[in-house]
């Protein structure tokens, strides 16, 4: 199991999340103007990365904030986690 680090409740086991899929994925302006293919595209189209993979989380059973993770998709072992704006999370929490 996992131990994630939530930058606004610390430390806690993998269950008390929600994988949110892949981070940093430019959300379509209009989507309606979005042809099927196009649509298709945005929705399942996602790399699959082997090694260092940026990542989006939820603390469901927590304080319910998204927050993005850097982790090897081998080791599992998580590098980095930072906020969805991309600023770092502070040390002790």
């Amino acid at each position: 199991m996992l131990l994630i680090q939530c930058p606004w409740c610390g430390p806690r086991d993998e269950i008390e999340f929600s994988y949110g899929g892949e981070a940093h994925i430019a959300r379509p302006e209009d989507p309606s103007h979005l042809s099927d293919a196009e649509w298709a595209e945005f929705l399942f189209m996602r790399t699959n990365t082997k090694g260092a993979h940026k990542e989006r989380w939820n603390h469901a059973h927590g304080c319910r904030r998204w927050f993005n993770v850097k982790r090897d998709t081998l080791t599992y072992q998580i590098k980095r986690v930072y906020h969805c704006d991309g600023s770092p999370v502070q040390e002790g929490k």
